[in-house]
Formats: C-alpha cells, structure tokens, sequence
C-alpha cells in the first residue's frame, strides 16, 4: 500500500493511495461491488480528511494491522464502505503502520 503525497506548504496538492490487494475472507459478496464502494468511501474520506500519517510527505505502508474487524453478513456496498473507514483509520495512526 502506497499513499504518494505532492506536499507542498501545510496540505498536500494530490494524494495517491494505491492498494496492491483487498482479501475477503469469510464474505459472500461481488469483490468488484466490494472494490467499488471502497474505492468510492477510501476517495471521500481522504478528500474530507487527508491522510495523517502523509502530512510530512510521501509514505509507503506494506500493511496495517491491529484494527477493528468487520461482522460478516454486510452487502458488498455496505463492506466496501467499512472496509474504507478501516483503512482510512489505520491512514489517520490507528493501528500498526508496517513501513
């Protein structure tokens, strides 16, 4: 995972985020649905927000650990959209950021 930041002054001009893969074990869902609201949710959470861990330049993050899991049974729309707040929040510093 790759988030590509041009910063210049205090907020960065583009933000990149760029997932090498999303696993979905233990769903019953349409992973391009999945793929879809996520990338949707990921994209309106880091133009309200930003991402945090970013706001000193460029960062690469191989993974993100130790956050919350997501109950089984969600739509694939409903899944993408949690999966995107999950990620967001390991982006803001929840979590464990491998670098």
């Amino acid at each position: 995972m790759g988030v590509n930041t041009n910063a210049r002054d205090e907020a960065p001009r583009e933000i990149r985020v760029e997932i090498g893969e999303l696993a979905l074990q233990g769903f019953r869902v349409d992973p391009e649905r999945v793929s879809a609201a996520f990338e949707q949710e990921l994209s309106r959470l880091v133009r309200a927000h930003g991402v945090p861990l970013a706001a000193d330049g460029a960062l690469t993050v191989d993974a993100l650990t130790g956050l919350p899991p997501l109950p089984a049974g969600l739509s694939a729309r409903r899944l993408g959209q949690e999966l995107a707040r999950v990620v967001h929040e390991g982006l803001s510093g929840h979590g464990e950021a491998t670098r």
